[in-house]
């Protein structure tokens, strides 16, 4: 598979980027889960990702993170990124996230179907990422998101927005 770069850089960086994946989670009318990070003031939504641990998969990794961010095992994987999607984080972020070690992420994209109810969302469940969450829709995720992610997600709109029918 091919790589889909999207980068903000404003100076050369040689540090790696960190593997993950992102969770597009779709309910039943169609609208996607965001959650509001905890580790930022003010608002700052993203949809559910984390890093790919040893021996995982893609696959794996996101069953995993749905039950870590969002308390719930509820989901039913209805497909797979095309492209490993990548963004490189802020100068101000980037000497701190993650001790410093990375320039950004690579992350494979997977779309969800959740089954559960609201209810099943417990974003206590385990240590809070999210301090919030909401269901919005598609044509909404690019207003909402952080200025340095905001193509990557133009883009997984594009991909993911023809497969999902409910």
């Amino acid at each position: 598979m091919s790589d889909r770069v999207v980068e903000n850089k404003t100076e050369e960086d040689s540090r790696p980027y960190r593997q993950g994946v992102g969770l597009m989670i779709f309910n039943r009318e169609g609208r996607v889960f965001v959650g509001n990070r905890i580790d930022y003031p003010s608002d700052n939504w993203q949809m559910p990702q984390g890093g790919i641990d040893p021996g995982e998969t893609p696959r794996t990794t996101a069953m995993r993170e749905l039950e870590e961010e969002i308390g719930t095992s509820k989901a039913e994987i209805i497909a797979e990124s095309q492209f490993w999607h990548y963004y490189d984080l802020p100068a101000t972020i980037s000497r701190q996230a993650w001790a410093g070690k990375f320039r950004g992420q690579k992350l494979r994209w997977l779309a969800m179907r959740f089954t559960g109810m609201d209810q099943d969302i417990r974003l206590d469940a385990h240590e809070a990422e999210f301090n919030a969450w909401q269901w919005v829709n598609v044509d909404e995720l690019s207003t909402l998101i952080v200025p340095f992610k905001r193509e990557m997600y133009e883009q997984l709109v594009q991909e993911f927005g023809a497969i999902v029918v409910f």
